[in-house]
């Protein structure tokens, strides 16, 4: 595995407080692979064979059932996925392709397991992790449960407009269909949802998303950080 990728991989709080010895037992068997756009590099219902690190490019992560897919989210440097299936030797309960040209670094499951049972820190870690992704999924529950498709369009744009370092004008980075797929709605009601917001001060031509009336938005929205902060 390259050095030079390391320094990040060692500051995730996955692997920042772990003993050297096992970071280095960990990542013995790990190798980086570049893969292009459209690779899918785990399959729902396999068992995890690795948990996977994305440094460039980014990850869709889908299911599927009855002839349906979903997206269920995306997977952006750097970060690491899926972490319970390797915790658990379990499978899979989702899928994974790359969006775009990406780097991954494929760590051994069974190094994972080994290093868990004998390192308290990554063991903390870890722990503190599964946590954080419980909670992400009640928080999206929620947003798919207790908001109208309008009111989670409004939402998912305000955050938008937060990550993008507050900006009003920025683009979506994710094609419709996988962000109406990740709305819980369709292509057709996510257009119908587009031209609802208008009034709202929304305008979003392609990839270009423009605010125009924020706190009219925001009105909308109602945005709460018991749904909308995937910090805590």
């Amino acid at each position: 595995m390259p050095i030079h990728d390391l320094p990040e991989i060692r500051a995730l709080p996955l692997f920042e407080d772990m003993a050297q010895e096992s970071f280095d037992a960990l990542f013995r068997g790990a190798y980086v692979q570049t893969f292009p756009p459209q690779v899918e590099l785990i399959t729902e219902g396999d068992r995890s064979d690795f948990l996977h690190v994305v440094i460039s490019g980014s990850v869709e992560l889908f299911a599927s059932w009855n002839r349906r897919n979903t997206t269920m989210a995306t997977v952006r440097p750097i970060s690491t996925f899926i972490l319970a299936a390797t915790i658990k030797d379990a499978p899979y309960l989702m899928s994974a392709r790359t969006m775009e040209k990406s780097r991954v670094v494929l760590i051994p499951s069974m190094d994972v397991r080994d290093v868990f049972e004998t390192d308290s820190e990554f063991a903390r870690a870890v722990v503190t992790e599964l946590a954080q992704c419980y909670r992400s999924v009640i928080k999206n529950t929620k947003n798919l449960k207790l908001r109208s498709s309008i009111e989670r369009l409004a939402n998912f744009l305000i955050r938008g407009h937060e990550t993008n370092g507050h900006a009003l004008e920025y683009d979506l980075n994710l094609e419709k269909r996988r962000l109406a797929s990740f709305l819980g709605m369709t292509s057709e009601n996510l257009s119908r949802a587009i031209k609802a917001l208008r009034p709202y001060g929304v305008e979003i031509d392609g990839q270009k998303v423009r605010i125009t009336d924020l706190d009219d938005l925001r009105k909308l929205a109602k945005p709460s950080p018991l749904i909308d902060d995937y910090s805590t």
